[in-house]
């Protein structure tokens, strides 16, 4: 049987393509990310080697890596003048000496977060290599657990590092060379280390460089030094931010909307503001600081001045002047805006409904606010300004199950201090369900009545929502709060001055213990909790076990 040529042509054509489908297979792009840190097939010399005379170590990895930060991260202990190169070789890394060894000493070379791979710069934490130029290798060790002083958590990645007493004076402007990094259960251990008098530091570190910065770093640390003559484990530390001990204004700016804005390195105890010079523009201030009395914005109505001095005080104590200057030609930009305490257009039924501005209001023109229920208008509201916050203000009705409202605000119906007055705004919204909420009751215990404590109510995300100081047996209750799971933190109040005191460094003082319950409070709806809740007595951090 004979077929057209056409025909063989066409049978050739598809056993090509098949052909060259099979041949151009690939392997599919994407997949999981690499989070796999390079590995360690080889050290030369062998780690913790003896009697070690090299010129060079090799460390050979499964990939290709970077060296990143090597000033910050890499260190060898003891310090030499000269650090050793650190040199790439495809998958090699070569450490090269460049001043001689002592006789009969154990060197540790600590990399910190050094070696990372090249594609997603997975690193690999804590690599060490450790040798001794003579017969015997110091292999004391010292390990513990470090946690957040105030929340309790174990922290992650926070530097603990010892320095010889004889040496204690480099602390704070120099880097340690024996150093680890805790992992996610706060756990850390340090090696080979010898027989000596030391002191113990970690650190929660912003800028990386393993030198402790007060303005920005946590610190935890040891008053007494550690002698060392075997190994020792639960030497545990608890990480604080430390109170400045002297004042400094950390930021100031006159704003582009006229208002003056400071932060301090400081709370401040009854803080005072005073603009000197000039009784006229200070007595028509208003100003507002924040809960922890570390930051204000300030607001001047008059703004012709070209410069001002105001004073900072602190339980009637002169802290520091700060003197604002500027330009007669200087204009300001303002915008009226606002937030309120809706969740998702809903609002608590058991709250009043609040609206919040950025600027003190001037007045308000009732006539120009307008409100609906149910698509019909009503006009028994008013507006308040709240006894706590004068920059918020209650709106004021006998809001309704079920019905649907909307608020508006015409355009000129708020005008600040300054004559800045709102655009138009619309609020729709209607009462959350009851069922979305509930009330528990605690019965607090406390175990020494001579004691004061300080019980915060916190929410899932760990925001505080409520704080009561407790000096006796009583039970406390938390009415119509958002059906949902609750925690609760205790401060042991040592100074009974009611807020939490953290540490200090120079003065060799730890912050004021905190117990995190991690027994969860279960708020429902429709069901009265009370839970018996005892104190126990405050547990001193070393005899925490790991």
């Amino acid at each position: 049987m004979s077929y057209p040529l056409k025909h063989y042509l066409k049978y050739i054509l598809l056993i090509s393509v098949c052909i060259y489908s099979c041949a151009s297979m690939r392997s599919p792009e994407g997949g999981p990310v690499d989070k796999t840190p390079p590995k360690v097939l080889k050290m030369e010399p062998k780690d913790l080697t003896t009697n070690f005379n090299a010129k060079k170590i090799v460390i050979t990895f499964d990939e290709y890596f970077n060296i990143q930060n090597e000033v910050k991260e890499f260190s060898i202990s003891p310090e030499q003048e000269r650090l050793p190169l650190l040199k790439k070789n495809q998958k090699k890394l070569e450490i090269v000496f460049q001043d001689s060894l002592e006789k009969n000493t154990t060197y540790t070379l600590n990399f910190g977060k050094a070696i990372a791979d090249v594609n997603e710069s997975n690193v690999l934490k804590n690599l060490t290599y450790a040798f001794s130029t003579g017969p015997l290798l110091d292999s004391l060790s010292i390990s513990g657990r470090v946690i957040n002083t105030l929340t309790g958590k174990p922290e992650l990645d926070a530097v603990v590092f010892i320095i010889p007493l004889s040496r204690d004076s480099i602390f704070g402007k120099k880097k340690a060379p024996i150093y680890t990094l805790t992992d996610s259960s706060g756990l850390y251990t340090l090696r080979n280390l010898k027989k000596d008098t030391y002191k113990i530091y970690a650190l929660k570190e912003i800028g990386g460089d393993k030198i402790y910065q007060q303005r920005s770093d946590e610190i935890g640390f040891i008053k007494e030094p550690i002698v060392l003559t075997k190994n020792l484990d639960s030497i545990n530390l608890g990480i604080f931010k430390e109170l400045a001990q002297t004042f400094r204004v950390l930021d100031r700016k006159l704003n582009t909307d006229g208002s003056i804005s400071m932060s301090f390195n400081q709370k401040l105890t009854k803080p005072q503001i005073t603009i000197l010079s000039n009784k006229a523009i200070d007595d028509s201030k208003i100003l507002r600081f924040n809960k922890t009395n570390d930051s204000l914005r300030l607001w001047l109505a008059d703004l012709s001045f070209d410069s001002v001095k105001i004073e900072i005080k602190s339980e009637g104590k002169p802290l520091d002047t700060v003197q604002f200057n500027r330009e007669k030609k200087d204009t300001y930009t303002r915008t009226l805006q606002h937030t309120d305490n809706l969740e998702s257009s809903l609002l608590n039924p058991y709250r009043a409904y609040k609206l919040y501005f950025n600027f003190p209001i001037d007045k308000i023109d009732i006539t120009k606010i307008k409100l609906t229920e149910d698509s019909i208008p009503r006009t028994t509201f008013s507006l308040t300004k709240d006894s706590v916050n004068f920059l918020a203000y209650n709106f004021n009705y006998p809001w309704r199950k079920k019905a649907n409202y909307l608020i508006t605000f015409d355009d000129g119906a708020i005008t600040d201090i300054f004559g800045t007055k709102n655009k138009s705004i619309r609020k729709i919204f209607r009462l959350a369900s009851a069922d979305e909420y509930g009330t528990f009751v605690l019965k607090v215990e406390i175990p020494d009545t001579s004691k004061n404590y300080i019980l915060e109510l916190l929410n899932d995300k760990k925001v505080i929502i409520s704080t009561e100081v407790i000096t006796k047996n009583r039970s406390i209750t938390y009415a119509n709060y958002k059906v949902g799971s609750y925690y609760t933190r205790i401060i042991y109040d040592e100074n009974k001055n009611g807020t939490w005191d953290t540490g200090s460094l120079a003065l060799g003082t730890q912050p004021e213990r905190t117990w995190n319950n991690p027994t969860e409070i279960s708020n429902r709806a429709n069901f009265l909790i009370s839970l018996t809740f005892a104190i126990p007595p405050p547990t001193p951090l070393q005899k925490t076990k790991n």
